[in-house]
């Protein structure tokens, strides 16, 4: 087997731990680009070698990306910004100012269902405005994989079921949505980036097993932490961004998610593509209910 290098931004986080372990265990050279240094010399002691680096920074990343076969590029939610697209442009722009520097042949993009369209989405029209800039780029073959909402995403309702006993956000609690497992997106971008199969500019959309309603994943939650009887409320929009206000997160961000919630309320945030089981990850909600369950016990 032929190995490769590659750069992984956001090596420490759900996703890019995996992208990284996956492809150290083919046995490929990695590159871990990240800040958190305990979980950088996690990924070393595993082989990978570290790059800690701040991703707003293009000289940084250039010399990580340099001599790279293929880049992830990734733009974390640093929800401290206080303007948290501007944040994302600055990013963007210092990954694309690398990667023009650097040749690298492949870049794989984690982006977001949502991302072709320029407005109305809340945090996601930045990763269009990237998704754009990296279509710029000049003989490099790129992937835009846009995965689905995260099931990981129901932790941050951990401190409101202890407090309140219930589960709840501005989505409507009926709606249909094919969530998705962030280990399941890690092994499908590992997967390419192994192959590098991918030529030009794509785009490639990635959901879960199944569509599930909040009102029925909450259900499963419930059960899993020993709350059978745990309900989903939706908020109204107001109401929820002065709470999230109130919690100290910026305004930039609470409009940005508002947004968000409210585009996918209104079916503005859907797939472009027909699917196959290749487009879908295996991790049920039961099973992920069964990792919920160990955070909820820890969690204060």
């Amino acid at each position: 087997m032929a190995t490769n290098i590659y750069s992984i931004m956001g090596a420490t986080g759900n996703i890019g731990h995996i992208v990284t372990e996956e492809l150290l265990k083919r046995g490929h050279e990695v590159r871990a680009l990240g800040r958190n240094q305990e979980k950088l010399a996690a990924l070393e002691s595993k082989g990978a070698k570290v790059y800690p680096v701040e991703f707003n920074n293009s000289t940084s990343l250039a010399e990580a990306f340099q001599g790279a076969t293929a880049v992830f590029s990734f733009i974390p939610a640093f929800y401290g910004a206080d303007d948290f697209g501007a944040y994302q442009d600055l990013v963007g722009e210092a990954i694309l100012a690398a990667l023009s520097k650097t040749g690298v042949s492949h870049v794989l993009n984690l982006s977001s269902i949502g991302a072709h369209l320029d407005k109305g989405t809340g945090p996601v029209v930045g990763l269009h405005r990237h998704e754009e800039r990296l279509n710029t780029l000049e003989d490099v073959n790129l992937l835009h994989l846009r995965p689905m909402y995260f099931m990981e995403n129901q932790f941050w309702a951990i401190p409101l079921i202890k407090s309140e006993g219930i589960n709840g956000s501005t989505l409507r609690g009926d709606l249909p949505i094919p969530v998705v497992a962030t280990r399941d997106i890690g092994k499908k971008a590992a997967s390419f980036l192994d192959r590098l199969d991918f030529n030009g500019i794509s785009e490639f959309d990635f959901v879960g097993p199944e569509e599930v309603t909040l009102e029925r994943f909450t259900s499963v939650l419930g059960k899993a932490i020993g709350k059978p009887d745990l309900r989903y409320v939706q908020f109204p929009y107001e109401e929820q961004r002065k709470a999230m206000l109130a919690s100290g997160m910026k305004a930039s961000i609470v409009d940005l998610l508002i947004e968000l919630d409210r585009s996918f309320n209104e079916g503005k945030i859907k797939l472009t593509q027909g699917l196959n089981e290749d487009h879908k990850g295996s991790t049920t909600i039961e099973k992920f209910a069964e990792v919920f369950a160990s955070v909820f016990a820890e969690a204060n």
